[in-house]
């Protein structure tokens, strides 16, 4: 399976479950931005624990890893599991949300896109992509977050909404780190 394959499989897979998402991450970076690796797919699902079941069989045990118990842990707890492709190595982070104040600014300004001509997904806007990679390198540092932030500038620079992302720079304590990138590019 490749990624392509894996994203369209997860999307109508919550589709068909009727779970509102937003496909973020490296995947949305890629869209907005220039094609890289990326072995994941982070997909963040608005999940309860009765989604759960119905999540479990969209992803068949003969083909995917997904451990139901650790699902709820995940929606109880408002964190991450995965579902592991094990023959191709791929895997979709689900992030369950928050949905503090950034949550919900996100999931308003969610967008249609066709990442190939035969479907549509939600993408988190090239904004929200922005910041959450402003986070994760806040968080841990990893060079590649800044690449892909530098990256979806460089290609979408018209289509970003900067204030935006500088107002919630500020709200989130990442400002240093937006400055610091826009004085780079």
């Amino acid at each position: 399976m490749e990624p392509d394959e894996l994203l369209r499989l997860v999307v109508q897979a919550l589709e068909r479950l009727q779970l509102s998402y937003l496909i973020t991450g490296s995947t949305a970076t890629i869209l907005y931005g220039e094609p890289r690796f990326t072995n994941d797919i982070d997909v963040v699902v608005k999940l309860s624990p009765n989604h759960i079941e119905s999540l479990v069989e969209a992803f068949p045990r003969e083909e995917f890893y997904l451990d139901p118990e650790r699902a709820r842990q995940a929606v109880a707890n408002k964190g991450q599991f995965n579902i592991i492709h094990p023959s191709s190595g791929l895997k979709i982070d689900i992030i369950v949300p928050t949905m503090d104040a950034f949550d919900r600014s996100r999931f308003a300004r969610a967008t249609r896109v066709h990442p190939a001509e035969d479907y549509e997904a939600t993408f988190a806007s090239p904004e929200d992509v922005i910041v959450k990679k402003l986070q994760f390198y806040g968080a841990g540092g990893s060079d590649k977050h800044l690449r892909d932030v530098a990256s979806v500038l460089r290609i979408s620079s018209s289509a970003v909404d900067r204030e935006y992302v500088t107002e919630w720079a500020d709200r989130l304590g990442l400002r240093e780190i937006w400055d610091q990138i826009l004085d780079q590019l």
